[in-house]
């Protein structure tokens, strides 16, 4: 098959049953006198006849120990979960799609505004199959972050409702009527949503945006947020930064810390921003913070642990901020004094004091030597207030974690406010029905066990179990592939 790269999701044959995997590698063994076309494809699942990579003493390609298989690449095929399901005899209507090409589910155009679901008492009527965003054609990207922005939120609903301004493309009202009736409407109403109602979206994205493939090619999160939130849609930056940049997203970018066994977002989020010494102008309604992984395979760490509340304090710029010493208003910095030597004394919590506790604190031995002290601005009307409040500390709500295995998209989604939520974890294409011109089958599923597992005490349990593999199901996903996770700041959202 002419059509196969290194990339392509393929399906092999193994002791009599299917296995899915990614080619990530295409040539000719070294020692295979027959000169054979082989594939190196990193599997899905682990498997003890399968390697690393590596055969013959020979390395090909990089992957989880028992994870790479090799084959001729005659004996791959495209793999079926995700192949285009159109049959020719139903390529009659201007989209090209009928209901029946996809199961037949009803998903009907709801127009005016539907509020998201909520899910704090109950949410099994969100669950089961044939529930959320159904996938089709390499969708998982846009299905996943669809399900994540709208299904149990309204923080974004601003790109569903902002009346077009002088600055909008023509098509500006055609994409968020499809958007808002076709998509994000039946979503929150029916908790279904067709995959025909969001090819139509994708290929108005494809017409109307320079990323290009969004109909046919992988693409990520990020990608989509570009294509459709910034360019087509031209939504304010949801994040302003102290150097005058503004942005969608935040990469988070960061060396890696050998002492963090298991990060935090929090921590990592922290460790970014100190390093490239910049601040947020403002507290956002919505932070979506990408990991630091590079590509579909490397991670910087192996396991990253969400934090459930996000302390974005210390990361606004000219907001109070605490003594880390005496807890009273903090007038200055050293940012010598960040990595204090253990992990859970590392964070810029650490770094802040007031005049009496500095001057203290650098009395000690070790840090005579700290020269970066740097005065704070603290706002008048705080000052004036000093003696009557506490130092205010403003958090985040963790809300969704889109996470990508084997070039999947798939997420966790929190179903309401508050601490006590449930949580239930979306894959677009968690089942199929039929091969080439059969359909995705989407699924929601409750994850009861989350918020114990993003917990201190949880976490210490997890940590225990240093094989990936004998952990939960979901919790495996949530710590090993986590790519990125969105927050949200109820009181912010309340005003905007």
């Amino acid at each position: 098959d002419d059509s196969l790269v290194a990339g392509s999701l393929v399906e092999v044959i193994y002791k009599s049953e299917p296995h899915y995997g990614v080619i990530r590698w295409i040539g000719v063994l070294e020692h295979d006198h027959r000169g054979r076309k082989m594939a190196g494809i990193e599997m899905e699942g682990e498997k003890p006849g399968f390697c690393d990579g590596s055969i013959a003493g020979q390395r090909y390609f990089t992957c989880n120990p028992h994870r790479g298989h090799f084959v001729p690449l005659s004996h791959c095929r495209q793999d079926s979960r995700f192949m285009e399901s159109i049959p020719h005899a139903s390529l009659r209507s201007n989209e090209g799609f009928l209901a029946s090409d996809f199961g037949g589910v009803d998903s009907p155009i709801v127009p005016g505004c539907v509020p998201p679901v909520s899910g704090e008492e109950d949410i099994s009527p969100i669950c089961g199959k044939y529930k959320g965003i159904q996938g089709h054609h390499n969708s998982c990207y846009l299905d996943a972050t669809l399900f994540s922005m709208f299904t149990f939120t309204s923080v974004f609903d601003s790109l569903l409702y902002r009346p077009p301004g002088p600055g909008d493309i023509p098509n500006y009202r055609e994409v968020q009527k499809v958007l808002r009736e076709e998509i994000v409407n039946p979503l929150r109403k029916y908790y279904f949503t067709r995959a025909d109602r969001v090819m139509k979206l994708r290929r108005l994205m494809e017409k109307l945006s320079n990323v290009s493939g969004l109909t046919t090619e992988e693409k990520d999160p990020e990608e989509f947020l570009t294509s459709l939130v910034a360019q087509i849609l031209k939504a304010d930056p949801y994040l302003k930064l102290s150097s005058g940049q503004e942005a969608y997203h935040y990469q988070l970018f960061v060396e890696k810390n050998e002492k963090l066994v298991l990060p935090t977002v929090q921590q990592l989020f922290e460790q970014s921003f100190f390093a490239s010494d910049i601040k947020l102008k403002e507290v956002p309604a919505c932070l979506i913070i990408q990991m630091p992984r590079f590509g579909k395979s490397f991670k910087m760490y192996p396991r990253i642990l969400p934090s459930q509340l996000l302390d974005v304090t210390d990361v606004i710029e000219d907001s109070p901020r605490q003594c880390s010493v005496c807890g009273n208003l903090a007038t200055f910095e050293c940012r010598e004094c960040f990595d204090n030597g253990a992990p859970s004394e590392i964070g810029l919590q650490n770094i802040a004091f007031c005049r009496v506790c500095l001057q203290t604190v650098h009395n000690h031995e070790n840090r005579r030597g700290h020269e970066q002290w740097r005065p704070l601005k603290v706002p008048q009307e705080f000052l004036a207030l000093e003696e009557h409040c506490a130092v205010p500390r403003l958090y985040m709500q963790l809300f969704a974690v889109v996470c990508i295995e084997t070039s999947h998209y798939v997420t966790f989604v929190k179903c309401g406010f508050g601490a006590d939520a449930p949580w239930c974890f979306f894959d677009s294409m968690a089942d199929r029905k039929g091969e080439q011109n059969g359909y995705n089958i989407p699924e929601v599923v409750p994850c009861p066990d989350l918020p114990r597992w993003l917990s201190d005490r949880g976490a210490v349990d997890l940590q225990q179990i240093n094989d990936d593999r004998q952990l939960p199901e979901h919790a495996k996903r949530l710590l090993c592939d986590a790519y990125m996770c969105m927050y949200q700041s109820i009181e912010v959202m309340m005003y905007r």
